[in-house]
């Protein structure tokens, strides 16, 4: 597939989540043209993030996929370029060109770069819905609908059992930062629950500096499990595993909502790994 060129360049706008395929569209590219011996250059873009939110569990080895290809937290800070050079260091492949970008800088948000906002998803058309996503991207490994089908998703979330208003008091109940909770009806026009009547709550974020997406996760699916225990599941295993195990990059969120664990206990544990990971990427950072 790789004969006839000497060197590969990405142009790939990521969104700065482990979840996503881009950084691992980008590793598999790395793999194939070292084995090739085939050069690689990365165009650089924005994390739209920023660079300095850095927040969640390491991935665990074991629990390595297309949506978790390396050991990183959630929010991992990195641009598109940065993650290449961190992948090639891992795994102590050729370094490859990384061209820069001028003036950006690491707190800028991508509203901030004057740049025109192009959906790199469908399921991600504004910068909204991307900054909820780190957290409610969880629930595909659940049986609720994060929104797909609709105008607006992962920032709308529910399933046809869902109260509004009792679910909209409960996470108001966590007096979590920069958020509230507006209870909505929606209707699916594709993926989980089509053409069912959802009841479920749409998120607004008022302080983005304030709002950690990421905790805000992990308290979401423990309300949904308390509030709806007999409706609440995740979606069965497959190739022996769930398939939230693997967003979650191990089976330790799954196993705190399934005995009422503390969430405050795996946040925590998740904000040592993030601050350990922070410190190994220093080495790799361009900006």
């Amino acid at each position: 597939m790789l004969d006839g060129i000497d060197t590969m360049v990405i142009d790939l706008q990521d969104i700065g989540a482990r979840f996503t395929t881009y950084i691992s569209t980008v590793a598999h590219v790395i793999d194939a043209c070292a084995e090739h011996g085939k050069g690689v250059i990365i165009l650089d873009r924005p994390n739209p993030l920023t660079g300095t939110r850095v927040t969640g569990n390491v991935l665990n080895a074991g629990y390595v996929s297309f949506i978790g290809i390396h050991p990183i937290p959630i929010l991992h800070g990195l641009t598109i370029g940065e993650f290449g050079r961190l992948w090639a260091r891992d795994r102590q492949l050729p370094t490859p060109v990384i061209v820069p970008m001028d003036g950006w800088r690491r707190a800028m948000w991508f509203d901030g770069t004057a740049l025109p906002w192009v959906p790199p998803s469908p399921n991600l058309p504004t910068l909204d819905s991307t900054l909820i996503f780190p957290g409610t991207c969880l629930l595909e490994g659940t049986n609720l609908s994060e929104g797909r089908g609709t105008t607006r998703p992962f920032e709308i979330i529910g399933a046809p059992w869902v109260e509004p208003d009792v679910l909209a008091d409960a996470l108001t109940e966590l007096a979590l930062d920069g958020v509230s909770f507006r209870p909505v009806y929606f209707t699916p026009m594709f993926s989980k629950h089509t053409d069912a009547r959802c009841g479920g709550v749409q998120t607004h974020v008022s302080d983005r500096e304030a709002f950690d997406s990421v905790t805000f996760g992990p308290w979401l699916l423990a309300t949904l499990k308390r509030l709806y225990p007999d409706d609440f599941a995740w979606l069965p295993p497959n190739d022996g595993s769930h398939f939230i195990d693997k967003l979650a990059g191990s089976p330790e969120l799954r196993e705190t909502i399934d005995t009422g664990a503390s969430i405050e206990a795996l946040v925590a544990g998740w904000s040592r790994e993030a601050a350990a990971f922070e410190r190994d990427r220093s080495d790799i950072l361009l900006y």
